[in-house]
Parts: C-alpha cells; structure tokens; sequence
C-alpha cells in the first residue's frame, strides 16, 4: 500500500503531467521550426536592373575596357596574383616605348603604372574622351575601397590609332 498522503500524491502527479506537457509543447515546437526551416523560402523578386556589359571589336573604349578589367583582374587575386598574365597583357597592349617609360615611372614612384597606386580598385569605368590629334584618349576612373571610405582616381589613357595605349596620365591630353 501506498503510505504518502493523497497531497503529496497529487502534487507529484502534477509534476508530472506539467513535464510532460512542457516536453510535448517543447518537442512540438521544435519540430515545427524543423519543419519550417527545411521548407525553403521564396527568393526575393531583386528591384535591381541586371548588370551587363557590351563592346564592340575594333572599339578603343571596348579595347580599353578589356585590358583593365583583364588586369585587374591578374592582379587583384591576393592570395595567388597572376604575375605572368599582367605581363603578358602590358605586352599585347601598351607600346614598346610607353611599357619602358611606365618601368622607369614604377621605380621612380613605387607603384603599378597602370594603376597609379599600390593596391587594386574595387571598381572602375571606362569613358570614351574623344579624338587628340591621331590618337583616341579614354577616362578611367578607378575606385579604391569601399562604403565610406573610397578614393577615386581618374586616369586618361591615350590609344594610338592602331589600338595600343600609348599613354596613362592623370591628366587630360585635351
């Protein structure tokens, strides 16, 4: 026989059956969230207009364009820089006379040339600038860091009329 008080029976049944619910509501919760976490949510319609790009062959803008996003690229990567790349496009597009002067300007300076900094932009764009005399200047302007705290430089880069850049200056030849 059962020798506690019927009180005392009580308040531990009532402990008992409030664990229980406590468990059974804990448990239901959990697996409803469960479940509500497998089911995906929608994706968000973007307000964003989609990004592209275009160019035409034979384009100074366009071939501009190529050579600093190319570049940038080769040189942006922080953790494996793509030297030989880098050299390759100075190569295919700068002049022999401009790639040699633009050697003496890093040394003298301590900064890429191409870039007239130290480290790589986080964007840039590239503006057709009209016609000097028997070549084509191009404005780029490259920006550096990010939010609050960019710094934008804008570069006029001169292609002679067989499509090489001639020169890079922070002045326009206009």
């Amino acid at each position: 026989m059962n020798r506690k008080p019927p009180a005392y029976r009580r308040q531990g049944r009532r402990a008992a059956v409030a664990a229980c619910l406590v468990l059974a509501v804990g448990l239901g919760v959990s697996t409803h969230v469960s479940a509500q976490a497998a089911v995906r949510a929608p994706a968000k319609a973007s307000t964003a207009a989609p990004q592209s790009v275009s160019g035409r062959s034979g384009q100074v803008v366009t071939r501009v364009a190529d050579f600093y996003g190319a570049y940038i690229d080769a040189k942006g990567d922080y953790t494996d820089p793509d030297v030989t790349l880098a050299t390759a496009l100075r190569k295919h597009y700068l002049t022999p006379d401009f790639a040699k002067r633009l050697a003496v300007w890093e040394k003298k300076n301590g900064a890429d040339g191409v870039l007239r900094a130290q480290n790589i932009p986080a964007r840039w764009t590239v503006t057709d600038n009209g016609t000097v005399g028997h070549s084509h200047e191009v404005i780029v302007t490259l920006t550096f860091g990010s939010g609050e705290t960019t710094q934008m430089t804008k570069l006029f880069v001169l292609v002679e009329r067989y499509n090489h850049i001639a020169d890079i200056t922070t002045t326009s030849a206009r």
